[in-house]
């Protein structure tokens, strides 16, 4: 499945060098997390995220042949925010 988001991204981009894809699993599921250049970023995603929906799909497909569940994730991972700290004030 890594070899076929890096096939598919490749011939999407302009800088197709600056593809990466890592997979981790985890049981009966497999992650993708895509990077690409930023200015090739829209070219991944597609117009109104067609493109991206579209790979998901295929994706899902060849994840039910291996009865796995397959997410992918485009761009840089979302860092989330700490929690909040609580004030000694109270």
């Amino acid at each position: 499945m890594k070899s076929f988001v890096e096939y598919v991204a490749r011939g999407l981009v302009d800088h197709p060098d600056e593809v990466s894809v890592v997979e981790e699993r985890w049981r009966d599921r497999v992650s993708l997390r895509l990077s690409v250049a930023d200015d090739d970023m829209g070219k991944v995603i597609g117009k109104g995220g067609r493109i991206a929906h579209a790979m998901r799909s295929l994706l899902n497909a060849a994840g039910a042949r291996e009865n796995v569940r397959v997410g992918l994730d485009i761009g840089e991972p979302v860092r989330r925010r700490p929690p909040p700290r609580r004030s000694s004030w109270r």
